[in-house]
C-alpha cells in the first residue's frame, strides 16, 4: 500500500470520488482503491493530479512515491 493525500485533497476541494472520476476519465471504483492506497499506474496519476487542477510538478502533494 502507497501513502497518498487524495481523499484529502479531493475533499479540501470539496469534489466527490464520482465527480473526480469523470474529470479525469476513471471509474469512482479506481478512486476509491487509490484514496485506500492501492498502486496505480503513472497514467493514472497524472490523469488525477490534472483532474484535481494541479500541475505535474505538484505531484508530491498528492502522491508520495
Amino acid at each position: 500500500m502507497t501513502r497518498n493525500n487524495l481523499k484529502k485533497i479531493r475533499e479540501n476541494i470539496l469534489l466527490s470520488k464520482s465527480e473526480l472520476a469523470r474529470k479525469a476519465g476513471l471509474s469512482p471504483l479506481t478512486i476509491d482503491r487509490i484514496e485506500r492506497g492501492y498502486p496505480c499506474r503513472v497514467d493514472t496519476k497524472r490523469k488525477i493530479i490534472q483532474a484535481l487542477g494541479l500541475k505535474i510538478s505538484e505531484k508530491g502533494k498528492v502522491f508520495s512515491d
